[in-house]
């Protein structure tokens, strides 16, 4: 394949991603904004810490707090990187290394179908797919784990086709796994896939080559273990093994956190728990035809898979992406079913539109057998069929989520904009910039306010105001979207006597805590 063909696919997925991100005013929803603060904290030299919180369960102490309790670093140090290289801490600038990314995607994907099938047009429908992502679009260009996590996954299942030297490989395989373990917490599976396609056995020399693949795994993986362990006692990220426990998505938010524990998970009984994970199978495979299938590709890939499954790279790949729906549906379910499989199942994507394009031939070969079709026609027509769909798949998808065309939809970046209304209200007021607001997205919040912040817990009043006098805050944000337990708060802000009701627009409500009693 010409390497023109490649910079062409560059260039184009330079184009695309650059243009939806220029609309991206802000990261656009809370993972994004995590990652974008915690960036510019970095790029700012304050080191691994965040002027928020945004769970508890880690038992944090106060603000500052040591960030990444629950999420890897890797995406914020993309962040910070775009923004130390812009000389700039705005938004655009953290942008930089996804739209990169990103852009690479297309490059990796054709030279991954190439390397599968030796096909020119097949390499580069592969690649025109990666650029009309639909589903993935909107969020390659923003401060999330997307463009990073699929161009390490694609990468770890083209490299071993070419790379001669075992040594080589099981270092590059290391390295890889490396990065994905620091780009996710499920990251870890890879490590399982890199020794895979390592092709270990249980010979002396293939032992041997697994041991570089770990050592160079552990040069990556190993400090930010121990700055974990330092810090918490875990060489992991306490939040996400918290995670393990949970029986509802929102107690992700609960406080205290040590109520989150094996018993607890025990005593929910098994017809819940097994519930919940046939619930998550449910949502998952729903994201695998919807999202990393398209819709229209998932026939397409089932076929490619069948035409290729003889190569151990379409094995390992399909094996991959079991053990990540596993992972999102029973061990994880919560967070696997409300967007973890979403994210975690991205690495996965440059195989599938490699597939995609081998399953088209076959599907032509088909027709040109038994249905008579034109072989040059044919390719022309369904090809130029498949790209067109793509595209305007992608351009609904970017209208409505990112520009916010049709009813019903908001612009990207809203509820950043509405924060921003938030802080003028809190200026107006008088508020102390020092005084800690309790809110439901802190990160975000943040961003707009640069006040220090923390989640409002899971729970009812009483849990409310517990966390407010563990750390001190003051001031309550109460929006539409609230705990359960605290709907009454919310609808009748003026009846309780530990609360003022200092402002409100009948959506958002600003309230002081006070000394008070019973209601």
């Amino acid at each position: 394949m010409s390497k023109w063909a490649f910079v062409f696919l560059f260039l184009l997925g330079l184009l695309m991603t650059g243009l939806v991100g220029n609309f991206q005013s802000a990261p656009g929803y809370m993972d994004a904004e995590y990652y974008f603060s915690t960036g510019r904290e970095l790029a700012q030299g304050q080191g691994f810490n965040e002027p928020f919180l945004w769970n508890y369960l880690d038992d944090p102490q106060g603000l500052p707090h040591p960030s990444h309790a629950y999420w890897l670093p890797l995406t914020s140090l993309l962040a910070a990187a775009g923004m130390k290289l812009g000389n700039s801490l705005a938004f655009h600038a953290a942008q930089f290394g996804f739209i990169l990314c990103a852009a690479g995607l297309p490059v990796l994907t054709a030279a991954l179908a190439f390397s599968l099938t030796q096909k020119t047009s097949s390499a580069l429908l592969a690649g025109i797919l990666a650029i009309f992502s639909i589903f993935y679009i909107p969020f390659l260009p923003t401060t999330d784990t997307f463009a990073l996590y699929m161009l390490l996954g694609g990468a770890i299942i083209f490299v071993p086709a070419k790379i001669e030297s075992p040594l080589l490989r099981a270092v590059i395989l290391g390295l890889l796994a490396g990065l994905m373990y620091l780009s996710r917490a499920d990251g870890l599976l890879w490590l399982l896939i890199a020794l895979w396609m390592l092709n270990c056995d249980l010979t002396i020399g293939r032992m041997r080559y697994s041991l570089v693949l770990l050592v160079a795994f552990s040069l990556l993986a190993l400090p930010w273990m121990l700055r974990n362990y330092s810090i918490w006692g875990t060489p992991f990220s306490p939040g996400g093994a918290a995670a393990l426990w949970f029986t509802d998505y929102d107690q992700l938010f609960a406080f205290p956190a040590a109520q989150i524990n094996f018993s607890h998970w025990l005593q929910s009984g098994f017809a819940a728990i097994m519930k919940a994970r046939l619930w998550a199978l449910g949502q998952n495979l729903q994201t695998a035809l919807a999202v990393q299938g398209e819709i229209f590709l998932t026939p397409l890939i089932i076929l490619g898979a069948w035409r290729l499954w003889h190569q151990r790279r379409v094995q390992v790949g399909i094996a991959a992406w079991g053990l990540t729906l596993i992972a999102m549906t029973f061990v994880f379910p919560y967070a696997g079913a409300r967007g973890g499989f979403f994210h975690s199942g991205a690495a996965l994507q440059t195989l599938f539109w490699a597939l995609a394009a081998v399953g088209l031939d076959v599907f032509l070969e088909w027709g040109v057998r038994v249905r008579h079709w034109s072989p040059r026609g044919s390719r022309i027509v369904f090809s130029g069929a498949v790209i067109g769909f793509a595209a305007l798949l992608s351009v609904y998808l970017v209208g409505g989520r990112v520009l916010g065309w049709g009813a019903g939809s908001q612009p990207w970046g809203a509820g950043q904009a509405a924060y921003v209304d938030l802080q003028v209200e809190l200026q107006r007021l008088d508020i102390p910039t020092e005084a800690i607001i309790l809110v439901n997205n802190p990160p975000g919040f943040y961003l707009a306010s640069q006040r220090p912040a923390i989640v409002i817990p899971d729970g009812d009043m009483d849990i409310l105001l517990a966390v407010a006098r563990r750390y001190g805050a003051q001031i309550v944000l109460l929006e539409s979207n609230h705990p359960r337990g605290l709907d009454d708060l919310y609808n009748n802000p003026t009846a309780y006597s530990q609360f003022e009701l200092l402002w409100s627009d009948g959506e958002s409500h600003i309230l002081q805590i006070v000394d008070g009693g019973d209601s």
